[in-house]
């Protein structure tokens, strides 16, 4: 069972009953999952606050809206960590999931095992996320039977973006179409138990999603998968890169950013800030005996 504490009183219900639990036939009644990135400290607590949030993913999406590299195959490792130890100083009742990084699980299953078990005993996360289909079964079943919870990741890949010729929708044709599902299903036979599906038609999201017995989380797949994540840069309004098009922007803390470092530059430089509320002061007493002892002394 999930044993992380929560002060959100008894309507939050435990990810084990949403993941464990979930069949075919009770889908149609469940709420949809919500998945939201956090990178830090501060996103973490933010995510726990809000009771409805369920899962909190420390994406490898971390290197370029934090980190400023080009793509997430720079990110390495021990930056994971650092990153997902500051989330969960900050995480409660949300599943904690981290992305292994590129290069992290691609030499050897022992390798894997052992980045994994780094992520969950230093990173302190509960679950892992990996990127794959067919190729990376071995490693999700080997994962799975020493305990570690592992969430695939299906459609487009983007440790994989060149190799895919760019951040390109996946499943189109119909022979792509066949892999996904057979990498999805090879996948969950494995034992992972969850499934990210990104880029992909929404048709064949929802065929995934209904020929599944775990959970699928979409973006850029449409609204019929068993649930949604977004990156948090993206869906607060602040990364200034490329918006896709699957990406919804619910705040505008750019907007509020930006104009609360203007106020604060424009009050420095007229002398505005700060003013005596905002200032400490010396008892007077004290500060006259100090300007009589420097009289004396100068």
């Amino acid at each position: 069972m999930h044993e992380r504490t929560t002060n959100q009183g008894p309507e939050y219900i435990g990810w084990w009953v949403l993941f464990q639990s979930w069949s075919c036939a009770e889908r149609a009644k469940k709420i949809p999952i919500t998945v939201v990135t956090a990178y830090d400290y501060p996103t973490g607590l933010a995510c726990s606050m809000n009771p409805q949030v369920d899962v909190v993913l420390v994406g490898d999406s971390l290197a370029q809206v934090c980190l400023g590299y080009p793509s997430t195959t720079e990110l390495t490792l021990q930056e994971m960590i650092h990153h997902s130890r500051a989330v969960a100083r900050g995480t409660s009742h949300p599943l904690l999931v981290a992305d292994m990084p590129f290069g992290s699980y691609h030499i050897s299953t022992s390798d894997a095992v052992s980045n994994a078990i780094k992520l969950v005993q230093d990173g302190r996360v509960e679950a892992v996320k990996m990127e794959g289909g067919a190729e990376i079964v071995d490693i999700v079943r080997k994962l799975t039977s020493v305990g570690i919870p592992v969430m695939a990741h299906v459609g487009l890949l983007p440790q994989r973006y060149i190799a895919l010729s760019g951040y390109r929708v996946q499943g189109r044709t119909v022979e792509g179409a066949q892999k996904l599902l057979r990498d999805a299903l090879a996948l969950q036979e494995a034992g992972a138990f969850s499934m990210v599906v990104e880029a992909v038609p929404q048709e064949l999201a929802k065929y995934i999603t209904e020929k599944l017995s775990i959970p699928t989380i979409g973006i850029g797949a449409g609204p019929s998968t068993s649930g949604q994540v977004l990156v948090w840069d993206d869906l607060m309004g602040t990364w200034p890169g490329h918006k896709a098009k699957f990406v919804r922007r619910f705040a505008d803390l750019k907007g509020a950013r930006d104009i609360g470092l203007q106020n604060y530059t424009s009050a420095v430089k007229n002398g505005s800030f700060p003013n005596d509320s905002e200032s400490y002061s010396m008892d007077e007493a004290e500060w006259n005996k100090f300007l009589e002892l420097e009289n004396q002394n100068a």
